[in-house]
Formats: structure tokens, C-alpha cells, sequence
């Protein structure tokens, strides 16, 4: 049931473990299709997930295929898809993100790359996991966004698919980076509406992050 997706999860699950945005068995990954959801199981090391021990569940949250608990923080993917038109949702614990989740109470614009993630990066309040506090927390911190912080916690991340939500917490863990080391430096600057506005201009009439064939020189005949 749900292979593909399972499969993905896994996928993800163990590349979020390469890339050191998870450790052990914290943090959790899934994936929906249709009226289900492939979600990684709880106490698992994510670093060795495969697809068989990839649980599905129902919206509802019913358990419909697999022989191991879904996550503890199962409420917190379910009430984003209940919510949100997300595929997808990555829960790290990510090193940078969780640091500055202690400490400020958004992450500003301090890059035009964080755009695709709608803009500055709000930080939920603190509520204990798996609670229903912290799912109704994150998703007020995710209106009109797909990447939020989450106080003394960790990050949570949406996209389409798997592959796509992984790649979006490795960007925000990047940007939590830059901020920090800029922030060692002085007062990081952040751009303004009007700036964030001429990124979006320029990345369509370029149509930025796409291959297009090169233009080729024109040779007359001789």
C-alpha cells in the first residue's frame, strides 16, 4: 500500500540522516497520496528506515497498513495536510535551526532565497511535542508559508513530495547559517518589501532555476 510513497519517505528519512539534519530517531518525514499518508514510524533509526517499516495511516489518523506505531508527532502531519495542500512534511531537529529557535522569534529576509519559502521564517511557540498545542502553534506559524521554526525544538518543512520538503530543510538550515554567522559580524540587513518584490520580477522574467538552451551565434556565409 502506498509504495512509491513509502519508499520516498524512507528515501528522505535517510538522506536527512547523511546530511545531519537529523540524528538517531529524531525528527519524522511523510507523505500523502489521495486520502493516506506513508509516515515514518516512531522510534526508528532514520538513518536505516526502509520502505516495509514505513507506516500508512488515514487522514483520520487510523492506521491502515504497517506493524509499527506512526510517529509520536503523527497530529502535527496530519494537521498540516488537513490544512495546507502540502505532499509532503519533514520534522528535523536540525543543529542551526533548533539553535536559533531559542533564541529569536522570527528569522528575517536575509536572503532572496528565502522566497521560496514565502519570505521571513516565523517561529512557533514553544508547546510540548506531539501535543495539540504544537500542531495548532506550527501552523499558525505556516500561514503563507511553507518552512517554519519551532521554539526550543526544531524546524518543519512542506513541499509536493518528499524529495522536495528534504531539499527545503536543507535551504532553511542553510539560511539559519548565514544568519547566524552574519549576525556574529553585526546587525544582519534584510531586504525590504519593494527588494523582495524585484526578486520575484527578475526570477520570472528570467525564469530563474530552470536550464534553457544557450543562444547560438549566427555564422554568415562566407
Amino acid at each position: 500500500m502506498l509504495e512509491p510513497e513509502r519508499q520516498e519517505v524512507a528515501a528522505a528519512a535517510r538522506r536527512l540522516a547523511s546530511e545531519r539534519l537529523v540524528l538517531g530517531t529524531a525528527g519524522n518525514v511523510s507523505s500523502r497520496n489521495g486520502e493516506h499518508v506513508a509516515v515514518t514510524p516512531t522510534g526508528a533509526v532514520l538513518a536505516e528506515l526502509t520502505a516495509e517499516q514505513v507506516s500508512v495511516v488515514e487522514v483520520d489518523g487510523k492506521l491502515a497498513w504497517g506493524e509499527l506505531e506512526p510517529t509520536s508527532e503523527l497530529d502535527l502531519h496530519l494537521d498540516i495536510y488537513r490544512q495546507i495542500d502540502a505532499g509532503a512534511v519533514v520534522h528535523t531537529h536540525a543543529p542551526l535551526a533548533t539553535a536559533l529557535s531559542c533564541v529569536i522569534e522570527e528569522l528575517p529576509c536575509v536572503h532572496y532565497s528565502m522566497l521560496l519559502f514565502g519570505g521571513s521564517v516565523r517561529v512557533a511557540p514553544y508547546a510540548t511535542f506531539a501535543s495539540p498545542e504544537l500542531a495548532r502553534s506550527v501552523l499558525s506559524a505556516l500561514e503563507g508559508r511553507t518552512a517554519a521554526l519551532m521554539a526550543n525544538h526544531g524546524a518543519v518543512t512542506y513541499a509536493a513530495d518528499a524529495a522536495g520538503a528534504v531539499d527545503a530543510s536543507l535551504l532553511l538550515e542553510w539560511v539559519c547559517e548565514v544568519y547566524w554567522r552574519a549576525a556574529q559580524l553585526g546587525s544582519p540587513r534584510t531586504l525590504d518589501d519593494g527588494e523582495q518584490r524585484a526578486v520575484v520580477e527578475a526570477a520570472v522574467s528570467r525564469g530563474y532555476g530552470r536550464t534553457k538552451p544557450a543562444a547560438k551565434a549566427q555564422v554568415e556565409d562566407a
